[in-house]
């Protein structure tokens, strides 16, 4: 669906050159939501915005449905945007206009019948839930609210690929997970391909298929969401992840129950509906094991539920030894901390 080959992108600064981007490589499938994520000056909003020639690469190709639009003339070029829509951080809504009058503003300019422009409008409208708010001004319109008109006015040319540049930085948390919601029930209804970047790791679990991290211009780590937030490699993926977890209390726990002579403590990692089953109890009661619980969470990476549980694991060596085994034949992930 997308594809990006050795992207490069510099900026000149005075007389020096400025990489921005450093040999990107990235296929985002057909129909997924795909996360970027990094810190502020990554590189990701600079990434997203080649993916659509709003930003023309230094060099390296970019592919939307087989085709090479680095390669496209500006008719050509303005034609396959149309397939591409875009929404922003700070919403870049028209004030002086309407609601309805910003959706369709991109239909205006592609000269569609004013007949279909309403229609689609009204269609639209009800998509992202501003019935009743046709015919407010942006400033009228609360954070979360403007940003549904964004999306909307995105959807309008009927696009196959929907990208978002930091769109729920600006909201605040609650507003946030509506807009998440909201974007996951379109990618659902019509099967839109979202590429999203962002700094928040919350974004990523609640919606995203896969992501990619991105770090001084490259791509440091990527994968599909639940192998990457459960194993992650790079420093800056870990970083990321303490956002959504209290890995810095984990670790003042386990090292205050080591030094109150707590010896056999380990982290367990639950996918899919084993979450939900006594796993861990039925290792213990087979093994003649016994085990205190020093902290544990359920959540969900989008549909997949997980729970992660640190234990200290009591008994002889070779019973916590077989009570491991035992979890790990289960599909339990088992890490010694």
């Amino acid at each position: 669906m997308i594809r990006l080959h050795q992207i490069h992108k510099s900026y000149k600064v005075g007389s020096t050159l400025v990489p921005a981007l450093k040999g990107i490589d990235l296929a985002i499938e057909r129909g997924e939501i795909f996360g970027v994520i990094g810190h502020s000056g990554a590189g990701k909003s600079t990434l997203i915005r080649c993916i659509n020639l709003l930003e023309r690469p230094t060099s390296g190709e970019v592919f939307i449905d087989g085709v090479e639009i680095t390669k496209l003339d500006s008719r050509k070029l303005q034609e396959q945007r149309r397939k591409i829509g875009m929404i922003f951080q700070h919403f870049n809504l028209l004030s002086s206009a309407t609601v309805a009058d910003n959706i369709a503003f991109p239909l205006t300019l592609a000269k569609m019948p004013s007949a279909e422009i309403k229609r689609r409008v009204k269609e639209l409208v009800a998509l992202v839930g501003l019935e009743g708010h046709e015919h407010k001004y942006p400033a009228q319109l609360s954070g979360g609210q403007k940003q549904r008109v964004g999306i909307a006015r995105a959807l309008a040319n009927d696009p196959h690929v929907l990208l978002c540049d930091e769109a729920t930085s600006a909201l605040d948390p609650q507003t946030t997970n509506s807009i998440l919601t909201l974007l996951l029930d379109i990618n659902r209804k019509l099967g839109l391909t979202i590429v999203l970047i962002t700094h928040e790791m919350h974004v990523i679990r609640s919606i995203c298929d896969r992501l990619a991290v991105i770090q001084d211009g490259e791509i440091v780590e990527s994968g599909k969401v639940a192998h990457v937030f459960l194993k992650p490699k790079h420093p800056t993926t870990r970083e990321f992840i303490e956002q959504v977890e209290n890995s810095a209390e984990l670790l003042a726990a386990v090292s205050k129950e080591k030094a109150a002579g707590r010896r056999t403590i380990v982290r367990m990692t639950f996918i899919g509906e084993m979450t939900y089953e006594p796993v861990l109890y039925r290792a213990m009661r087979d093994t003649d094991t016994s085990f205190a619980i020093l902290q544990g969470t359920i959540s969900r990476l989008k549909d997949i539920p997980y729970g992660q549980m640190v234990v200290e694991l009591e008994g002889e060596e070779p019973q916590i030894a077989k009570a491991v085994s035992y979890l790990r034949e289960s599909g339990v992930e088992v890490e010694f901390l």
